[in-house]
């Protein structure tokens, strides 16, 4: 089953409402393979949403960062699924290693928040990985595993899900997971959702790398049978942003040959 290259740009939080214009002109102005071959997600932070959405190109979506566990309320500082919707935005990213590490947030809250998400028509792009000291215990796998269990346990219906495979280690550090690496893991992973969850699922869901991912490295990485694109932090924020876009083309040029 062919899966379609995902790219998603994570700007975290940066950005002021000049620099958000420039970055947008310069995707804009950019020339990418077509809808057909990549799907592209940018995620602004929260303030950013709305002016994103008016200036950014047609065919690239855009995708919050994170969003609350259940319906919104009396949850100073949180922004709620529902509202999201309402404002025209399809993707969430939910799970990322900042939240997990830095706000503690668990295996079983994460799936909750996916769950929640996808109930309210949120398209889910749930995030998974390891730390250094996780990896270099041979623990890698049994995390990720973990990790992927408490968010199939919740998820019935797995059309609107890309999993991100980050490894902790190489977020933000220049370190990356060697192609190899890369690609061992997501194999993995989708090993895993093939035993637990099905065959149908383990073909179609995209299983996407995120860690220090850039125009360097973005080919030989797109080139592995089971990575199937990329979730970009720091360089989603520069101009080789589009270089990691055009790698979706490595994918279309195995399949024609």
């Amino acid at each position: 089953m062919a899966r379609k290259f995902f790219v998603g740009g994570n700007w975290k939080c940066n950005g002021t409402v000049e620099e958000v214009k420039k970055i947008v002109t310069t995707l804009s102005e950019a020339e990418v393979p077509s809808e057909d071959v990549v799907e592209v997600v940018i995620g602004p932070p929260f303030v950013f949403l709305p002016l994103v959405k008016t200036l950014l190109r047609r065919d690239f979506s855009i995708a919050a960062q994170n969003c609350w566990v259940r319906k919104g309320g009396a949850f100073t500082g949180e922004v709620s699924a529902e509202m999201l919707v309402n404002l025209g935005i399809p993707w969430v990213i939910l799970g990322h290693s900042e939240r997990r590490l830095l706000l503690n947030e668990s295996n079983d809250f994460v799936a909750d928040k996916v769950a929640y998400a996808l109930s309210q028509g949120l398209k889910v792009i749930a995030c998974v990985g390891e730390t250094l000291e996780q990896r270099e215990s041979g623990s890698t796998m049994a995390l990720v595993a973990a990790q992927t269990k408490a968010i199939a346990e919740q998820v019935m219906h797995w059309s609107n899900v890309v999993l991100a495979y980050e490894p902790v280690w190489a977020i933000g550090t220049g370190k990356v997971a060697t192609p190899a690496q890369a690609q061992e893991v997501h194999f993995e992973l989708r090993k895993w959702l093939h035993v637990n969850v099905g065959a149908e699922v383990a073909a179609s869901t995209r299983i996407i790398y995120g860690g220090s991912v850039n125009g360097a490295n973005c080919k030989e990485l797109a080139a592995q049978p089971d990575v199937d694109g990329f979730l970009v932090g720091g360089a989603s924020l520069k101009p080789e942003f589009i270089d990691i876009i055009k790698s979706a083309t490595v994918k279309t040029t195995a399949k024609s040959e």
